[in-house]
């Protein structure tokens, strides 16, 4: 894969997953962008929030990184890429949800099983 998908993901994609994420919960969730952890690498996404003790359904507060699948990365810069994005993105709300029992994790209550998890070898699927 070349830095030049990467950069346009970070660049396009990355933003908009964020903003996507932050409406679903504003003002509950801190979203950080993490740069890929070796070359060749797309950037990540760090969501993690803290409720209240006396509500959470796990003992961690929330802590959960995304990261996507370089050659998913790739194909979003070919034919019908942005297509695939915007029905990504539309679904993204659903998938969020979808993880939380698998997962161990609660969105609202913004607590999870275990210290961190990681949510890796995404796709543009939805």
């Amino acid at each position: 894969m070349t830095t030049d998908f990467i950069a346009r993901f970070e660049a396009d994609c990355i933003p908009r997953i964020v903003d996507a994420i932050v409406r679903l919960y504003p003002h509950r969730l801190q979203v950080e962008v993490l740069p890929g952890t070796l070359a060749g690498r797309p950037a990540r996404v760090r969501i993690r929030g803290q409720g209240a003790v006396e509500l959470q359904r796990f003992p961690h507060p929330l802590d959960v990184t995304l990261a996507w699948d370089g050659l998913e990365v790739e194909a979003l810069f070919a034919d019908g890429g942005a297509q695939r994005f915007a029905g990504y993105l539309a679904a993204l709300p659903a998938k969020l949800r979808a993880w939380q029992e698998p997962r161990q994790l609660d969105w609202s209550s913004l607590s999870q099983a275990d210290p961190s998890i990681l949510i890796g070898g995404l796709d543009f699927e939805h």
